[in-house]
């Protein structure tokens, strides 16, 4: 038992040790110059907080992991929400970018023994990725496409989470279950599972690249954990997986494209500035930073990332009783008529859990009315 076990540790960390060999040769040769990465940066920074749009008005609910998208004169927002017994996903309209009214649910529980009836996180997929484009859904065969991740188990992120594909004919921005396959597309229990995603894979967002990069015209980006020579669950990681028709998806790569080693490197979400691909993506429990905090990277090929070394793009606010004074992640961000508008989840110290935004510029806060968390259970 104990040479099985020391055999283990042995491989993984030969696999570390390929692992950061290879990442090493790979990031000085597709390296994204500081100069564009500050360039990046600048145009994405978001110093105007606002405060929440999305609020749960009971405090048993959580909401979090916001997905914005566009149809004709009005926004939408998705995003989930656990109530005790797992996730669903809602969805909320808007005229203005900042006043959000919740229309309803689009996946919900359901009463069977499914694999996935406790648990349906989802994210709207194929959106337009053109930085300050039309941020619309584009449907292939015929269908608007969904991914979440699922699971059997109760509770908060509880049990085997594996990712499932979703689609509809119908139009996405009214409220109305979305058909779901009836198996998970990836799991942590799949024969090829790599290192890193051998336990319970998260969040997930879906591209359409036309120009098939990767030889492959969808890519999902998705965050898992994995084995660690120090415990049973590792670090969650960013990796990679295609497919040609939505349905049938493989792992691309051995190993994760963004990893930090410690804490929480996830919810990744992408858009494209010319020729530079941008990943938002939020980092936890990082040994220099703490906390939960929005961040980015950039590539030119889709597989190699370059990491921005500078400050977080939204970070917990450090006054005492503010909605984001614990956690300030998962991002979505857009551009639209030269405003920049982040959207990300919000925790208090009370665990509290809603949807913010941040905007680059100043709108004036007389013009917002923004929601705030039920007072009655707030820690003092």
């Amino acid at each position: 038992m104990h040479q099985s076990k020391f055999i283990k540790f042995g491989l993984l960390w030969i696999a570390s040790l390929l692992f950061a060999a290879e990442s090493s040769a790979q990031s000085e040769k597709n390296k994204v110059p500081e100069k564009v990465m500050q360039e990046v940066y600048e145009q994405v920074k978001t110093p105007y907080k606002y405060g929440l749009v999305i609020a749960p008005t009971d405090n048993s609910q959580k909401a979090d992991c916001p997905t914005v998208f566009r149809k004709g004169n009005k926004w939408y927002m998705t995003y989930i929400i656990f109530n005790g017994r797992g996730y669903e996903t809602w969805m909320a309209d808007s005229k203005d970018l900042l006043h959000w009214k919740t229309q309803g649910r689009i996946l919900s529980f359901s009463d069977t023994t499914d694999w996935d009836n406790n648990q349906k996180a989802g994210y709207v997929a194929l959106e337009d990725t053109k930085w300050g484009g039309t941020y619309q859904l584009q449907k292939y065969n015929g269908k608007y496409w969904m991914s979440y991740f699922g699971g059997h188990d109760r509770g908060y992120e509880k049990g085997l989470l594996s990712i499932g594909i979703a689609y509809t004919t119908q139009d996405p921005s009214t409220i109305h279950q979305w058909q779901r396959l009836n198996h998970p597309v990836l799991t942590a229990t799949d024969s090829n599972v790599h290192w890193w995603d051998n336990h319970t894979l998260y969040k997930e967002t879906i591209i359409w690249d036309k120009a098939k990069t990767t030889g492959h015209p969808f890519v999902m980006y998705y965050n898992a954990n994995g084995d660690s020579l120090n415990k049973k669950r590792g670090a969650e990681r960013i990796g990679m997986a295609v497919s040609d028709d939505m349905l049938h998806w493989e792992r691309f790569g051995l190993n994760p494209v963004l990893n930090h080693n410690v804490g929480i490197t996830g919810d990744p979400y992408l858009q494209r500035m010319g020729n530079v691909w941008v990943m938002f993506y939020f980092g936890a429990f990082w040994k220099d930073r703490g906390g939960a905090f929005n961040r980015f990277a950039c590539s030119y090929d889709l597989i190699n990332w370059t990491d921005w070394q500078g400050e977080s793009l939204i970070k917990p606010t450090e006054t005492a009783g503010a909605y984001d004074e614990v956690f300030a992640h998962k991002s979505f961000v857009i551009k639209y008529k030269g405003v920049i508008y982040h959207y990300y989840c919000a925790v208090n110290k009370a665990d509290q859990r809603g949807i913010a935004v941040a905007t680059s510029k100043d709108l004036g806060r007389s013009t917002v009315n923004f929601v705030e968390p039920p007072p009655s259970k707030r820690k003092k």
